[in-house]
C-alpha cells in the first residue's frame, strides 16, 4: 500500500455517537480514504499491545478497518499489518466464547461468542485491489470486533450479561 506517512490519532471512548451508528461505504481511491488509511494504521502501530482498530475510533464514520493480529501470543493466523476498505463477512463457521476488550471501552473485558473461521473481503486503501482474508481463532475474533465498530456495535452489546464482564488489569486488547 503506498500511502503518506501516517499521523497517530486519539481515540474516541464509548459513549461517543460515531461508536454506535453504523459507517458508510468509501471509494478506496479517494485521497482522503488513503490518509485515513495512513492515520490508522499509525494510531494502531501507536500501541504495541493493539491488534486492530476500526475508522470511527478515530473519528471517521467509514467502512475501514486496520489489524495485524499476528504479535498476539493467541494468533495462529496472521494476514500481517493490513487495512481494509469497506470490508465484508462471507463466511463464518466454528462459534465459540471468548474474552476481549477495547481501546474504546477502558477497564473492562467481556466474553464474547463469535466465530472462529472468518472469511472477508474488502478492498485495499489507494489502489482499490479486492483482497480476501480467511482468519481463524484469535485474528478472527480481531476482524469480527473491528466489523462491529463499523455497524456500531461495541463488545458491550455482545455480552450476555454482568457475569460475562471482567476488569482488565492490563492494556492489551482483544
Amino acid at each position: 500500500m503506498n500511502v503518506r506517512p501516517g499521523t497517530a490519532r486519539a481515540l474516541l471512548g464509548a459513549p461517543h455517537p460515531v461508536l454506535s451508528s453504523p459507517a458508510e461505504q468509501v471509494d478506496p481511491t479517494a485521497p482522503e480514504v488513503v490518509a485515513a488509511a495512513a492515520d490508522l494504521l499509525a494510531t494502531l502501530r501507536d500501541e504495541p499491545a493493539r491488534t486492530g482498530l476500526a475508522a470511527p475510533q478515530i473519528g471517521l464514520s467509514w467502512r475501514l478497518i486496520a489489524f495485524d493480529a499476528g504479535r498476539h501470543p493467541r494468533s495462529r493466523s496472521s494476514a500481517g499489518e493490513l487495512v481494509m476498505v469497506n470490508p465484508r463477512l462471507t463466511g463464518a463457521s466454528r462459534w465459540d466464547r471468548g474474552r476481549e476488550g477495547c481501546a474504546s471501552i477502558a477497564g473492562l473485558l467481556g466474553d464474547v461468542r463469535r466465530a472462529s473461521r472468518i472469511t472477508v473481503h474488502g478492498r485495499l486503501p489507494g489502489t482499490g485491489k479486492p483482497v480476501t482474508i480467511e482468519a481463524d481463532a484469535f485474528e478472527a475474533r480481531c476482524i469480527q470486533h473491528q466489523l462491529d465498530h463499523l455497524d456500531g456495535v461495541l463488545f458491550l452489546d455482545r455480552v450476555s450479561g454482568a457475569l460475562s464482564l471482567h476488569r482488565r488489569l492490563h492494556t492489551c486488547d482483544a
